[in-house]
């Protein structure tokens, strides 16, 4: 018994010392949750932030630029609170910004920071660099600074007054590429019998279920215009760096020999071929900025705002946001098509439907804009969103389709109940065909599993459609002439929106993809320009004169949803004051292992939300790389 004391005592005030630690950590993590909630409470209920006089603005995208954030759950923004999801930015955020630094004496500059900056379309990088030329007419200056710039921000960047590149960094310019991962082989090796009804020998996003490489004509029809957004993509650059598209293109193609005289270096090489000013390392940009926008006492820095805080800062005074008396509607359309109801970043035939219905029974909507972006999808949502755009025009409020950097297939589609169609010199468009398909895997269930399947019916299609039986031949017959119908009715649609007959219509179809330029010659476009030409356009044929206003129409937020965005947006000032940046997830590492799970994955996602009621579809494979 005596001997238990000694080794109770100190137990016992173990115990005590754990049980004050516990109360003590319990404390510190309440005062900590309560200074979060007040410092939230603070940001929500706390005025604008503040634009400093004379300060440079920030612009600087994270993630993809896009013409419609991708639609987040609730649970989605919470998580944004705390750094997570996938960063966008929204190109009309850039252009405001953009535009209203031009007249705003509070603006001396703009620092365009492209380090975080992800991928984009051409038609969106031409309207950023419209938008920096623009700027630049008021004699303020664009700085461009970056560790390190690929193709597409150097595109932005080229149109800077000075570019500085890290003396560790490097310009590359690959130029335009597709490629795709094809499946053949691999469904043969596992005995899936992938069926696939087509029209249109150009159609070739079936084709990896079909080859294990790129067939002729896909070839054919897809360096033709990516060699017109190449050819654009030399002449931006060359014309902002007042050199010619033949010296960059010979500087792409002889990289290795350059890199090889430069002893390996890549900053070396861009700034002897002048594609960049000078070399900075990041104390040398800040204080170049200091000079043009003066120093920021506290931070020791620059006098800056961010894009995101001098929006906020803007509230409503964004550029054209004070228009007076009728509206011209826009409706953004991006994404891929499917049936049904989706959120933004999808283009959902119900949801779609219903913001055109929406700006049509407003009655001071006089004109409507569709912004469309869209590789297309399920052809019975787009008929349903084609139908909704006929139905504005009978009301006779004009309709004008403005295509962004993709307006293919059932992009295409959507766009025939137009008045007018612009689209960029860029824009990818046409793809006009029809496919379906659906796998079968009878043999290897045989083969691997020993099972088999087997039963009665009292039709032909009783079962048929069963991914576990074989495809009875009739059957498959029949889902071709339906195949063979979705693109007659295409084709007619496209007759007679543009006053084409069958025949010359069904001669540029057949799947094959256009630049804008190429669609315009060929009849598939009416003129070539931007959102803001079309604007102009749909306004003039309202006669609404110069005194309209420009409205988007957008699904509306519930309370809880605001409420959340809200503290998503203003969450990175707080979290500022605490020491901390809330920053997105990085996207995940391009390695080689990566980017095939990666493709593999992209085209599983894309499958997993195609639900055409009839199976059929009105879709382009279009993706650069």
């Amino acid at each position: 018994m005596n001997e238990t004391r000694p080794r109770s005592l100190p137990r016992r005030m173990l115990c005590g010392l754990g049980r004050g630690l516990d109360q003590s950590r319990r404390v510190f993590v309440n005062v900590l949750f309560l200074a979060i909630v007040v410092g939230l409470l603070s940001a929500v209920f706390a005025g604008g932030p503040d634009v400093p006089k004379g300060g440079a603005l920030v612009v600087a995208p994270k993630g993809n630029l896009v013409e419609q954030l991708t639609a987040r759950s609730p649970q989605d923004l919470v998580s944004g609170l705390a750094g997570g999801g996938q960063a966008e930015t929204l190109l009309r955020d850039v252009v405001d910004a953009l535009a209203a630094a031009k007249g705003d004496k509070r603006i001396s500059a703009v620092y365009l920071d492209l380090d975080e900056m992800g991928g984009a379309g051409m038609t969106v990088l031409e309207d950023v660099a419209a938008a920096l030329k623009d700027f630049r007419k008021s004699g303020k200056k664009v700085i461009a600074a970056g560790d390190n710039f690929d193709m597409r921000s150097y595109y932005l960047a080229a149109q800077a007054d000075e570019i500085l590149l890290n003396p560790d960094g490097m310009v590359l310019i690959e130029g335009f590429g597709r490629y795709r991962t094809y499946y053949r082989d691999g469904i043969d090796r596992l005995g899936i019998t992938w069926h696939v009804f087509r029209v249109g020998e150009y159609k070739s996003a079936v084709e990896p279920y079909l080859r294990d490489d790129m067939s002729p004509e896909a070839k054919e029809a897809d360096l033709e215009w990516m060699g017109d957004l190449w050819r654009a993509y030399l002449s931006g650059v060359a014309t902002a760096r007042k050199t010619t598209p033949e010296a960059i293109t010979a500087l792409v193609e002889g990289l290795p020999e350059k890199l090889k005289a430069a002893g390996g270096n890549p900053a070396k090489v861009a700034l002897e071929e002048k594609l960049v000013d000078r070399l900075a390392a990041r104390d040398e940009v800040r204080k170049r900025m200091i000079e043009l926008a003066g120093e920021d006492g506290k931070s020791k820095s620059f006098k800056q705002v961010s894009m995101p805080d001098y929006l906020e800062a803007l509230g409503g005074d964004r550029p054209g946001a004070k228009g007076k008396g009728d509206k011209v509607a826009i409706v953004v359309a991006k994404g891929e098509i499917v049936d049904g109801t989706a959120g933004a970043g999808r283009v959902g035939g119900d949801s779609t439907a219903a913001l055109i219905r929406k700006a049509r029974q407003d009655e001071k909507v006089k004109a409507i804009v569709l912004r469309v972006d869209s590789p297309g999808g399920s052809a019975f949502a787009s008929e349903v969103i084609r139908r909704e755009l006929q139905l504005a025009r009978d009301a006779k409020k004009p309709v004008v389709v403005s295509m962004g950097s993709v307006a293919a297939s059932g992009g295409y589609w959507i766009s025939t109940s137009a008045d007018e169609i612009w689209a960029s010199p860029e824009t990818i468009t046409g793809s006009i065909g029809i496919f379906g398909m659906f796998p079968t895997i009878e043999k290897p269930l045989a083969k691997y599993l020993g099972m088999h399947v087997d039963g009665v019916g009292t039709t032909t299609w009783a079962g048929a459609l069963r991914i576990d039986r074989e495809l009875n031949p009739k059957v498959g017959e029949a889902v071709q002439s339906m195949i063979d119908h979705g693109y007659e009715e295409f084709l007619a649609r496209v007759s007679k929106a543009r006053k084409m007959s069958r025949d010359d219509v069904d001669k540029i179809a057949r799947g094959r993809v256009w630049s804008g330029a190429d669609a315009k010659e060929r009849g598939l476009v009416d003129k070539l320009g931007g959102l803001t030409e079309a604007i102009a356009s749909a306004a003039e044929k309202a006669k609404l004169g110069k005194t309209y206003q420009v409205t988007y129409v957008e699904k509306d937020l519930s309370l809880k949803e605001k409420m959340l965005a809200n503290l998503s947006v203003r969450s990175s000032r707080v979290a500022a004051a605490f020491g901390y940046t809330l920053a997105p997830s990085p996207e995940p590492a391009a390695g080689a292992g990566a980017a095939i799970l990666r493709a593999v994955a992209n085209e599983a996602d894309r499958l997993s939300v195609w639900n055409d009621p009839h199976g059929i579809y009105a879709h382009c494979f279009c993706e650069l790389r």
